[in-house]
């Protein structure tokens, strides 16, 4: 069987730093699952069936990749899905000490499960969903943050004219 990473995450919305480490992973590892997670704690503004649906068109055509969605602890998730690999970004070194404490109770929950932190790159470390959907929110510019489907996605749920630059 072929090694399975998920690489989970809210994805409300998808950004170019998602996809980015979404395209690296992918260099090393054979098969990877885009997992969209249903957090019962946050109000997102994309329902998990309309991200899944957006990281399945701009994910279109990518080998080895796989989106899908779950509720509940990422370890059942992957442990159903026979995954041996988490993959976690870190953008700024905030990031890391919640990464650390979330990979040592997985590891706890599941100790054959394995997570890869991934540097986000240069170009997208200071990028986050919450900052795109407030600057989108006010009408700025988010060209080069996120594929230009979300932008046209954003617009709509922000109620601007899908035309109109943001």
């Amino acid at each position: 069987m072929t090694q399975l990473a998920i690489y989970p995450g809210s994805f409300d919305p998808v950004t170019n730093g998602h996809l980015d480490l979404v395209h690296r992973a992918r260099r090393i590892f054979p098969r990877l699952v885009v997992a969209v997670a249903h957090n019962v704690r946050k109000t997102p503004m994309f329902t998990v069936e309309e991200r899944q649906e957006i990281l399945r068109e701009v994910l279109a055509g990518q080998s080895g990749v796989e989106v899908d969605a779950f509720s509940g602890l990422l370890v059942d998730y992957a442990k159903r899905r026979q995954a041996t690999v988490i993959i976690r970004g870190l953008r700024a070194l905030s990031d890391f000490e919640n990464e650390f404490q979330m990979a040592h109770m997985n590891r706890r929950l599941a100790p054959d499960l394995e997570t890869f932190f991934m540097m986000t790159g240069q170009d997208h470390f200071y990028v986050s969903s919450q900052t795109v959907k407030e600057v989108a929110y006010h009408g700025g510019d988010i060209h080069g943050l996120v594929p230009d489907l979300v932008i046209a996605r954003l617009k709509l749920k922000n109620g601007q004219p899908p035309a109109a630059r943001v």
